[in-house]
């Protein structure tokens, strides 16, 4: 989870708590709050899923994901926070995998957590 704002971080952990949805082992997570942060995370592996903040500054989580795409081979999910519905388009420059609305709406925020951690565990499985 990226965000400069611990808030936005507690958040979507509190949304999502230990397991997001039904049928899925218990998840853990790791809270970062600057990009160089972020990148030695991606760099050490092990992430099934980044959650960017996409007002995080100053590097914002849309400029992250599309940079963890770029740089990652077989890139994990990314879903992005957007502060406006309306900037979801931005996700298709992004290459987010998801995109959900600040302020956090916890069943859309599960939803779409356990669609892409499922995808990643099915993946895995073939």
């Amino acid at each position: 989870m990226y965000s400069d704002d611990r808030t936005v971080r507690r958040d979507v952990l509190l949304a999502l708590g230990k397991r997001p949805v039904p049928g899925l082992p218990e998840v853990t997570y790791l809270e970062v709050a600057t990009e160089p942060a972020l990148i030695a995370a991606a760099d050490a592996g092990g992430i099934d899923l980044f959650i960017l903040d996409g007002e995080a500054a100053p590097a914002g989580g849309m400029g992250m994901a599309r940079q963890l795409k770029d740089e990652i081979y077989q890139c994990p999910p990314i879903l992005v926070l957007v502060a406006r519905q309306q900037d979801a388009w931005l996700a298709t420059w992004s290459r987010a995998d998801a995109v959900t609305a600040l302020p956090i709406n916890a069943i859309d925020l599960a939803t779409r957590v356990g669609e892409q951690l499922q995808r990643r565990v099915a993946a895995r499985a073939s």
